[in-house]
């Protein structure tokens, strides 16, 4: 029988599961949550929202068409640490060039396998998140790492969950947030769209590009006064990993930029808007991550299938003198996904319409966003009779 090295997963509630250590032989510790994506693991990885976070995939099978460069979200893996069922050593794809071994290895992404991932999403959804340890007793004990934790290392494990940082209240956008500004590359002129990067997909940037922009990638933390002097036509917010309510920085921003251009939300972009205008947000007791999530679309009735990942959400009652209508809601739970600003061409949605790797329902908001902002009459001119949140339909 094939000898294989001990792991194991301490939560802060004292529940440990014990299995076999992957990737990054190490210990690790962060927030447990999970994905009920089928494919797109290496997406979520390198999804700079996951910063903070161990991710465990509900899908049994993970890595079988191993790694490709060009699926790359972002330049490395952002997740503290991944769980699966079972992690393929092999894989078969043309485009792969890589496989999850050595890929979790090089990048530092401590992972373990073979426990129940059933039991753990169930509890997690029972429960609500909660803080765990990924340790490999190859890491703790290299003389002898096929061995077992005793229930004392457990325990110390346990407790080590327990006191690590939570998330709430804290600002994580300077560990994932670029350091300079950057102008991706386009062949043809057009829109220039200031995009603040809270942790941006690099897939987001394609999109925006696709439809016609000229994206300008900034600090999170550029003032309104750098913003406009890029003179820019567009604004997007992105995504992004912690508690919306702690850069608040980026609230003022958003804030002092309103109605003054076209104006585009995703995820933590979303959050931001919401709470610019005084509204509040508030955490979900697991979230939405994965490619399933049902949003109807309220100005068309159509369901959309979507790719999410968030743990907060927008309390739309809370926004002050109905600045914002709502535009899309999570057909599993009724929460905001999607809302207008009443008069100024602004909106946003709480989950991700790139949606790489899939679903693909929802790409024409790149096309809307570009439209706004085509018929906006310059990037500090006034908006024209067509430039209104009415593009939306509301």
């Amino acid at each position: 029988m094939l000898k294989r090295e001990r792991a194991v997963l301490a939560l802060e509630d004292g529940t440990v599961y014990r299995g076999y250590a992957f990737g990054h032989r190490g210990e690790t510790v962060g927030e447990v949550v999970f994905n009920t994506s089928m494919t797109g693991y290496q997406e979520i990885m390198t999804d700079p929202s996951y910063n903070g976070q161990i991710v465990c995939m509900t899908y049994p099978h993970i890595g079988n068409y191993g790694i490709t460069v060009y699926d790359m979200e972002s330049n490395k893996p952002y997740v503290r640490g991944f769980i699966a069922r079972e992690f393929s050593s092999h894989y078969s794809n043309h485009r792969a060039t890589d496989g999850m071994d050595s890929f979790t290895q090089d990048h530092g992404v401590v992972s373990i396998a073979g426990i129940d991932t059933r039991s753990l999403v169930r509890r997690l959804r029972v429960g609500g998140v909660v803080k765990g340890v990924i340790a490999h007793r190859s890491f703790t004990h290299p003389e002898d790492p096929f061995g077992e934790f005793t229930p004392d290392e457990e325990a110390a494990l346990v407790t080590r969950a327990k006191n690590h940082d939570d998330i709430d209240g804290r600002d994580m956008t300077p560990e994932v947030t670029t350091e300079l500004p950057y102008a991706y590359p386009v062949l043809v002129e057009g829109k220039r769209i200031v995009l603040l990067d809270f942790g941006i997909k690099h897939t987001i940037i394609k999109k925006l590009a696709g439809v016609g922009a000229e994206p300008i990638v900034v600090p999170a933390s550029t003032t309104p006064a750098q913003i406009m002097a890029l003179q820019p036509h567009g604004l997007f917010l992105s995504n992004g990993p912690g508690d919306p309510s702690a850069p608040v920085y980026a609230h003022d921003t958003a804030w002092k930029l309103l109605g003054l251009m076209p104006t585009f939300g995703i995820c933590l972009g979303h959050q931001i808007l919401g709470l610019a205008v005084g509204g509040k947000t508030f955490k979900m007791k697991f979230g939405h991550r994965g490619g399933n999530q049902p949003v109807k679309n309220l100005l068309t009735g159509k369901v959309e299938i979507t790719a999410q990942n968030h743990g907060y959400a927008v309390d739309l009652e809370s926004i002050p003198n109905g600045q914002f209508k709502v535009t899309h809601v999570n057909l599993n739970d009724g929460t905001l996904e999607g809302m207008a600003h009443v008069r100024y061409p602004v909106f946003s949605v709480q989950y991700h319409p790139e949606a790489s790797p899939g679903p693909h329902d929802s790409n024409y908001l790149f096309t809307r966003f570009i439209d706004e902002v085509n018929a906006f009459a310059g990037a500090n001119g006034v908006p024209t009779e067509k430039s209104s949140s009415g593009l939306l339909g509301v």
